[in-house]
């Protein structure tokens, strides 16, 4: 078979195992009908504008991995084009552990997980540090926040796949659920004021 895009991940010792294991089958026919997307949709759009955190692997030029998270508020993960992503990169730990990987081995993988709608993502790819670009960096960093970025990670997307809902714990965005609860209170409140109210009349016409 010709190279498909999830040869990215399934590699010949990875299908020799799916073989002995008994999946490889269900994942020829997958290849044969559709395969794994290579660009940037309007379903994997929507997710990258949603999501406030994801997590980025790269690996050291020996192979070594090191998986990092990254956040903010939703839509820091920028979309250049249907196969281009970025984001600002903001002085941390000074570990710079994912920045030395990428000098000298450019495969990344980012995994988004939504734990409100119960969704995950995988993008392999390659990635890349970019410094100096101050109109880059002005489109990809946010007004709000106080610090400055101190320069760019650029990813290219080689192909990607949807993960199914199974075992992903429902979690919800703590600024949303504080908001539900203020105005769950404030109409308990009204309530209790409005109960009262009627108690106050009820007995005073008695």
């Amino acid at each position: 078979m010709a190279h498909v895009a999830s040869d990215i991940a399934f590699t010949p010792r990875v299908k020799a195992e799916q073989a002995r294991r008994g999946s490889r089958r269900q994942y020829e026919r997958m290849e044969q009908l559709h395969g794994w997307p290579t660009t940037i949709d309007d379903d994997l759009a929507q997710r990258i504008a949603e999501t406030r955190s994801f997590y980025l692997a790269t690996a050291s030029a020996d192979g070594q991995p090191y998986i990092q998270h990254r956040g903010g508020p939703a839509g820091f993960l920028k979309i250049i084009d249907e196969k281009t992503l970025a984001f600002a990169d903001y002085g941390g730990n000074k570990q710079y552990i994912t920045v030395g990987n990428l000098a000298e081995n450019p495969k990344a993988y980012i995994f988004i997980m939504d734990y409100v709608n119960l969704r995950r993502a995988k993008l392999w790819g390659t990635a890349k540090v970019i410094e100096g670009d101050d109109e880059l960096l002005a489109t990809l960093s946010d007004p709000a926040y106080r610090a400055r970025p101190e320069r760019a990670i650029v990813f290219t997307l080689e192909a990607w796949d949807r993960n199914c809902p199974q075992h992903i714990p429902r979690m919800l965005p703590f600024d949303e659920v504080k908001d539900a609860i203020g105005r769950l209170q404030s109409r308990i409140a009204e309530l209790e004021n409005e109960n009262g109210r009627l108690r106050a009349e009820s007995g005073a016409s008695t």
